[in-house]
């Protein structure tokens, strides 16, 4: 077996722990969103158990469960310390006519 490192691991769990608690916000059972996302029930359990699933089928999963935006929003670089350094960084120090 591929060996995960524990913090993804961590992650992973997270995640699905975070996309149980949306599911039963928004009142869907697994099936509900399986067929909704076209993936099946126990993808959508893999998912919400912490299990590694296709990139695809996440996302599938996480645009049904309303959570696509924000996961993709929060890998946005600038909105990292770093991404913000390095933009200031880039910005001109003043403005030449």
């Amino acid at each position: 077996m591929k060996y995960v490192p524990t913090k993804v691991r961590r992650s992973l769990r997270v995640l699905g722990e975070h996309a149980t608690i949306q599911r039963k916000l928004l009142n869907l059972t697994l099936a509900d969103v399986a067929q909704r996302a076209g993936v099946s029930i126990n993808t959508v359990r893999n998912v919400e158990s912490g299990k590694a699933v296709r990139t695809d089928s996440l996302f599938a999963i996480l645009n049904i469960l309303q959570l696509l935006e924000p996961a993709v929003d929060a890998t946005d670089p600038y909105q990292t310390p770093l991404g913000m350094a390095c933009a200031i960084d880039q910005l001109p120090q003043r403005v030449r006519r």
